[in-house]
């Protein structure tokens, strides 16, 4: 990081250096990298778009908390949370967002849910996200280090708008599940008809 944070606000009973330490503590050294620069971008966008800077930071720095659990855990947090039967069939990259609410409950004691509930969409989205939702939904996707075909835009569409930066991912996401034909979690596609798609419009402001 480039400068110290202070934690100013009562959002997490950790200090911003104890919180970096427990994340840091569950990932590879490049994972957490990615966390800090998530966090960074958020609260530059945090900033941008009028949201708790202090909450998108946290939001941020905890969105991949739980991405390199084994596929046991995840598996037996669904079924003993009552989660919906069908997550079991999607895999990493959605489980470690909704599942990985969870396991910050259980292991950071962290019950915010405007937080939890950012880090359960960050890779699907929803119908209707708040503004904290979209900042990590967009920070993770084009934080500093990434380098895919489209990022650029995808950084100027979020400069625009939060909304126009959701649009622009949300298609992306789904032209690339479909050209590598991979399943589509119905979440997925429920935000790209949102969004994109104009079935509830009144979501996407």
């Amino acid at each position: 990081m480039s400068k110290t944070i202070e934690y100013t606000e009562d959002i997490v009973p950790y200090s911003h250096e104890a919180l970096m330490a427990k994340v840091a503590a569950q990932l590879t050294d490049s994972r957490y990298q990615h966390c800090l620069r998530v966090e960074q971008t958020a609260r530059k966008l945090a900033a941008a778009n009028g949201v708790d800077v202090e909450l998108a930071g946290i939001a941020g720095l905890l969105h991949d908390y739980a991405k390199q659990r084994d596929d046991a855990t995840f598996i037996e947090l669904i079924k003993s949370r009552g989660m919906a039967p069908d997550l079991v069939a999607y895999g990493n990259g959605v489980w470690h967002g909704y599942v990985g609410a969870e396991l910050i409950k259980d292991e950071l004691h962290i019950y915010n849910e405007a937080i939890l509930n950012a880090v359960r969409l960050h890779t699907v989205g929803a119908p209707y996200m708040t503004k904290l939702d979209q900042i990590i939904f967009m920070a993770d996707f084009i934080e500093p280090a990434r380098d895919f075909p489209g990022v650029d835009e995808a950084r100027k569409a979020t400069a625009e708008s939060l909304a126009a930066g959701v649009r622009f991912q949300i298609q992306h996401t789904l032209a690339y599940l479909i050209q590598k034909g991979a399943p589509v979690y119905p979440q997925t596609l429920a935000t790209y008809n949102a969004w994109v798609g104009g079935v509830a419009p009144e979501y996407a402001n």
